[in-house]
């Protein structure tokens, strides 16, 4: 019986210090997970994020950290960013990182949505007024109308965090105005300059955020670390959906195709040609685009197709060189987004696209002066010897065979004598003697 009540009490004991061990443990299990979101806002970039928050939550993490990096991108994509954020059951921190990058237009939008925000050194973050097709005013009606919407909404996700951030939020859409870190924290737009996670991490400790209407306080300070990898689709997708890459994949698309239209039979570089411009044209249906921009640039491809079958001496080339250039200026401007393609891969692709046009009219121009050197039409012009005396009919050897050949003028020509090809009758070929033959 004794046994019994000793065995009962170390039981007892034993869940005791279990209960008093739980919360211990707990702590040493807590851990904030890092995604990192680098370039335009796009599908992808959303379908990321929102896996990103899912995984979070499954694992019970103290916080997501989301490092951004975007010159902004589609305002109905940034929405459900926003939406998806705010619906967590986990913390969402949006830290602008790293040193140098930014956080402009719809990037401002999604790190005011976060239920804390950072800021690394030497980063900045606004810039959110509309623009138009070209990167230029709008008229005021229209640009009345997006500002009020856009306002209303940066207003909303900027309340929490006093009057100075509402109205600095308010004048990032009215006024393009913009902030560095120093600013954006003095104004209460961001809660914290950090110079990486784990700084961020201690400054964050003891942080009070709401997550779905429940206040509680971040614990960070000893929390592990894990980075939420993207996955080889994602980073396929991301790459695709580049707008440099874009453009280069419907330009060595198109110039593939072209290629087939120079020389046909092949089909191979047609169907490579057909692949890289599809998955172009979906790189650039992830983006913001500017569609008189694209229809310069088909233009442009347009043009130098026409070069082929016409005798411009390449005006056609020219024109479509500018019409690509102007294309791709203005292919990334719009009202949600604003991106500059490097002035060198501007002017190197069309001129590049130019000089092998170029060099296929060359070979198309050749191709039609040249004299046939296969088939009947080859024959022309060939040298022969008469085996057959032509009384005008007798038969040549020519290229090595025998043809039945007629004399052309009629006159006879005698055995062993050198004679040209004229003409060819089916099968039997006209001739006539050569000039100081035998």
């Amino acid at each position: 019986m004794t046994n019994f009540k000793l065995v009962g009490k170390l039981i007892y004991l034993s869940l005791v210090a279990l209960h008093l061990l739980a919360p211990l443990t707990l702590a040493q299990g807590r851990e904030v997970l890092v995604a990192d979101v680098d370039g335009p806002v796009t599908p992808v970039m959303q379908s990321f994020i929102e896996r990103a928050i899912e995984e979070a939550d499954v694992r019970n993490a103290e916080a997501l950290v989301v490092r951004l990096n975007t010159p902004g991108g589609s305002v109905d994509i940034t929405k459900r960013i926003i939406q998806s954020m705010i619906a967590a059951d986990v913390p969402v921190v949006v830290y602008v990182w790293p040193p140098g990058g930014f956080a402009a237009s719809a990037g401002t939008f999604i790190t005011l949505a976060g239920h804390a925000a950072a800021m690394a050194p030497n980063t900045s973050i606004g810039a959110a007024s509309p623009i138009d097709a070209s990167g230029q005013e709008i008229d005021e009606t229209l640009r009345a109308k997006l500002e009020n919407i856009l306002v209303a909404d940066i207003k909303g996700l900027a309340e929490r965090r006093g009057e100075k951030a509402i109205e600095w939020a308010q004048e990032a859409i009215t006024e393009a105005k913009a902030a560095n870190e120093d600013e954006a924290l003095e104004l209460g737009v961001v809660d914290f300059v950090a110079r990486d996670v784990d700084d961020l991490l201690e400054q964050m400790d003891g942080f009070r955020v709401e997550v779905n209407g429940v206040e509680r306080a971040l614990s960070t300070a000893d929390a592990d670390i894990d980075f939420i990898e993207s996955t080889v689709l994602e980073d396929l997708l991301s790459v695709i959906a580049s707008p440099q890459i874009a453009l280069l994949l419907i330009s060595i698309g198109g110039l593939a195709i072209v290629y087939e239209i120079i020389n046909p039979g092949g089909y191979i570089s047609g169907i490579i040609g057909a692949i890289l411009l599809l998955i172009g044209l979906y790189g650039m249906g992830q983006l913001p685009v500017n569609y008189a921009g694209l229809a310069l640039i088909l233009l442009a491809f347009a043009l130098f197709v026409a070069e082929l079958f016409t005798h411009t001496f390449g005006a056609l080339t020219t024109a479509g060189v500018v019409a690509f250039i102007a294309g791709a200026l203005i292919l990334f401007n719009t009202s949600e987004f604003a991106y500059e393609i490097p002035l060198p891969s501007i002017i190197g692709i069309p001129l590049s696209l130019a000089a092998v046009f170029g060099l296929g009219v060359r070979k198309v121009i050749q191709s039609r002066r040249t004299q046939p050197t296969t088939g009947q039409e080859g024959l022309i012009g060939a040298t022969g010897v008469v085996r057959v005396p032509l009384e005008p009919r007798g038969s040549v050897f020519v290229w090595g065979e025998r043809w039945n050949a007629t004399s052309e003028d009629g006159q006879p020509i005698p055995a062993g004598e050198e004679v040209q090809v004229t003409g060819v009758d089916g099968f039997r070929l006209k001739v006539k003697k050569l000039m100081g033959g035998k």
